[in-house]
């Protein structure tokens, strides 16, 4: 079946429609990951869209990113990569939408994503007789290839959850243990491993250590990361991988892409290897540049007085110093208690844009108090976003939350 599937692509037309499997490649992946993270958790937060709106707007966009690139006849470099990067922002979004939304558990959707990748490998080779990675030249193949990097995005965001949130890894860990587990498939694959099987785990894997070093750069130092920030972030990896695409674009351009994966290996793993060093030695000089994060000081943070929470609020739980959030909550609850509901509107923000920032670093450390304060939070937000906000309902959410971090207070 896949020799006659072979003829028939070649008698069309057809050339092969992914990337030869080169370091660049693998470079291009993890940075790819990390940017469809970053900028969905913008669009869901920082730009005020909600996961909601972000999830039709991401998947309208992929969809059309994949009817052009199944218009296509044979690789274009930058049609594939933008569908990567949807793909990553859209299979996170799933996942998320299970794990937040739904409240399924992680265990729970690891299992089914690997159950459906598994389905998926086995309905392609059952159709096609083969999964070699360099044979995706028809649309079916094309359909199958494109229905397990959907797959593996989804899987990689549930193990890597899993692994950093729900076993307590962090994202330090979570670096330095999904590197370590791609190095070991590299490993097997030079001792004989299938190829088809090793390109699969490892692409299972870079979309958790994509996450994982993103959380590494962006986090703040307080919490283990290398203060960053997502804009920051995104800015270096979005500039190496146009660089790096710019670069395939090129050589495929004009020497097809068979010949550039068969070429000499030395001047793709240069390019790769200069992309890597140059964002590392611009990450940690801008990393030492920023300095250590301004902390406020917790006595200086009190609640209105009269209220129900009133006194210095100081939370030095197993999330660590919760200070910079109270410090906000008893912004917020100063305009709710001054009636002024829209200045308490536009200051909570501030608190939903830290809060979901910091969720990386905190989650982790006790993700049952990380979840009691997340859904206090969300219960603040809804109230103070009503189309017809109640100042005692906002009064109510905000009192609890402030409750629940003095509650906190030295647990």
């Amino acid at each position: 079946m896949s020799v006659t599937a072979d003829r028939l692509a070649s008698s069309r037309g057809w050339a092969t429609k992914v990337p030869a499997i080169t370091a660049t490649f693998w470079v291009i992946k993890v940075l790819s990951t990390t940017i469809g993270e970053t900028f969905a958790d913008y669009l869901a937060v920082n730009a005020g869209l909600g996961p909601a709106v972000t999830d039709a707007i991401m998947l309208a966009l992929l969809v059309g990113a994949l009817v052009v690139q199944f218009r296509t006849s044979r690789y274009t470099p930058w049609i594939y990569w933008l569908c990567v990067v949807l793909v990553s922002i859209f299979g996170t979004q799933l996942t998320d939408f299970f794990t937040d939304t739904l409240g399924v558990s992680l265990y729970l959707s690891t299992a089914v994503f690997s159950v459906t990748l598994a389905v998926v490998f086995a309905v392609w080779y059952r159709q096609e007789g083969t999964l070699a990675i360099a044979s995706i030249n028809t649309p079916r193949r094309e359909g199958f290839y494109w229905a397990a990097i959907l797959t593996t995005f989804a899987l990689g965001t549930a193990a890597g959850d899993l692994a950093t949130e729900a076993l307590d890894l962090g994202f330090r860990n979570g670096t330095f243990i999904f590197g370590g587990l791609i190095l070991a498939t590299w490993i097997a694959l030079r001792a004989g491993a299938g190829q088809v099987l090793t390109f699969w785990i490892a692409y299972v894997l870079t979309r958790p250590l994509g996450a994982s070093l993103g959380d590494l750069l962006t986090q703040d130092k307080d919490l283990g990361g290398l203060a960053l920030g997502a804009s920051v972030t995104s800015a270096l990896f979005l500039a190496a991988i146009v660089v790096l695409v710019a670069r395939e674009q090129v050589l495929v351009s004009r020497h097809g892409v068979a010949e550039k994966g068969a070429g000499p290996r030395g001047h793709d793993f240069a390019w790769a290897g200069a992309a890597v060093l140059v964002v590392a030695v611009a990450g940690l000089g801008l990393s030492l540049a920023h300095g250590s994060p301004a902390v406020p000081e917790p006595q200086a943070n009190v609640a209105p007085a009269g209220s129900a929470t009133s006194g210095p609020v100081h939370p030095t739980t197993k999330l660590g110093d919760l200070g910079r959030f109270a410090a906000i909550v008893g912004d917020v609850q100063a305009k709710v208690a001054g009636n002024d509901l829209a200045g308490a509107k536009t200051r909570v923000k501030d608190l939903e844009v830290a809060w979901d920032d910091a969720e990386a670093g905190l989650k982790p450390r006790d993700s049952a108090k990380w979840h009691q304060l997340d859904d206090q939070i969300d219960a603040v937000l809804t109230a103070l976003r009503a189309s017809h906000p109640s100042r005692t309902g906002c009064a109510s959410a905000v009192a609890g939350l402030m409750k629940t971090l003095n509650t906190f207070d030295g647990v």
